[in-house]
């Protein structure tokens, strides 16, 4: 069996897990362990029992496809004699792997444990393990009941209440499980210039996660690198394009943020439109509050080339395609995944405000991660005060692809 060259520790990981019943590789981005857990799951389906059910599990069918199958695929990981005899069609929920039958199970919600019901394994791995659902990974292990029946899974760090390190990476040495913790300079084969862009693309929480590989609590300030005598500026470049985000609020306030793309290859907050129902003590229509963005869009003469809305503002979304406003569409509101990609720019001195966004500039100080979600082993932000910067997410977020590339070049 043909593998690239392995690090010591990812060796010896590999030899290590055929000993317990749970084996869990966890740490940094890139740093090995993937390709260590694979290397151990094809020897694993070799020395698999002839009995019982071999599963590959993880969030979806389409990140099972990406972070497990192409890379077994792929003769530079793993020789052209293995991957011969790796075989699945895209979209179909089994593969053949070495001659045996391979499930594929998404484990998106609490939903995906009735999956497993009346299942028998003898082999299972799960990609993105703190990405399941508690229940499901429960159920697996449960399913597990063949002699000899091991799990192998793969993860990047969350919090240290995380169910997966409290209830069983916490209690390696009570359970018949073994942890493997790799960080970004266990993996040699990096390039140092790769591991330097890779390292200026994670900030704050991410950073020490996803580089440093440390299970590390969301807590206090979530945008802990903004310095107002850094960030916010007086006077704006003339922008090179335009893309507007809209947190919609009846009872709450409607928050509108204009971000620009300027000739430096800056983002800047350009301009905030704002309107506070309970403040104003009267509630605006749908139709009223498309007017009025549109107003003000023609007030400062732009036109941007998108409009992301709220996505769950479905009545706001219509109202503004039945008033012709140009280029409507659905931001993408992924919470942390949106949060990460602020704070990169922020981080980085890619993104600039400016000093006319007041909403901004009074929730950007105080947005901070939930208390009583931290005790549930859950990362999210407290929903106070959360308008503007949700607005300023949604743009930011839903224009990912066009920056993303300026995140490591030289400030």
């Amino acid at each position: 069996m043909a593998s690239p060259p392995l690090s010591d520790k990812q060796l010896s990981s590999v030899r290590a897990s055929f000993d317990s019943r749970i084996s869990v590789w966890h740490g940094s981005v890139r740093s090995g362990k993937t390709i260590a857990s694979l290397l151990a799951f094809l020897i694993s389906i070799r020395r698999a029992p002839a009995t019982g059910l071999i599963l590959l599990c993880g969030r979806s069918l389409q990140t099972i496809e990406r972070n497990i199958l192409e890379p077994l695929a792929d003769p530079a990981l793993f020789g052209p004699d293995v991957t011969a005899e790796v075989r699945h069609t895209r979209g179909a929920t089994t593969a053949n792997i070495l001659g045996r039958t391979v499930h594929l199970i998404g484990a998106s919600d609490a939903r995906a444990e009735g999956r497993l019901r009346g299942a028998t394994a003898c082999l299972a791995y799960v990609d993105e393990a703190t990405l399941v659902p508690e229940g499901f990974w429960t159920q697996l292990l449960a399913r597990l009941s063949v002699p000899g029946a091991r799990l192998l899974a793969t993860t990047n760090p969350d919090g240290p209440r995380h169910w997966l390190k409290a209830s069983y990476l916490d209690r390696e040495a009570e359970l018949d499980l073994v942890g493997f913790h790799f960080r970004l300079d266990d993996n040699p084969a990096l390039p140092p210039a790769y591991v330097a862009a890779l390292s200026a693309e994670y900030s704050g929480l991410w950073r020490r996660r996803m580089i440093d590989g440390a299970w590390v609590l969301a807590e206090g300030s979530i945008y802990d690198m903004y310095d107002e005598q850094r960030h916010v500026v007086d006077a704006l470049p003339e922008m090179r394009r335009y893309w507007l985000g809209i947190d919609y609020g009846t009872a709450n306030p409607f928050s509108a943020v204009l971000l620009g793309l300027g000739p430096d290859d800056r983002l800047y907050a350009v301009a905030e439109w704002r309107y506070d129902s309970r403040a104003a003590r009267r509630q605006m229509t749908d139709a009223q509050y498309s007017a009025a963005v549109r107003g003000w869009l023609d007030e400062l003469g732009i036109v941007p080339e998108w409009t992301f809305v709220d996505p769950s503002a479905a009545s706001f979304s219509t109202q503004l395609w039945t008033d012709e406003h140009p280029g409507v569409a659905r931001a993408d509101n992924a919470v942390l995944d949106g949060i990460r990609s602020v704070s990169n720019v922020l981080d980085a001195g890619l993104l600039y405000i400016h000093r006319s966004c007041e909403g901004l500039l009074t929730e950007l100080p105080d947005y901070s991660w939930s208390e009583q979600a931290a005790a549930r082993g859950e990362d999210q932000p407290a929903k106070v005060n959360d308008h503007s910067v949700d607005a300023l997410r949604y743009a930011v977020q839903s224009t990912a692809h066009e920056w993303r590339h300026l995140i490591a070049q030289p400030q």
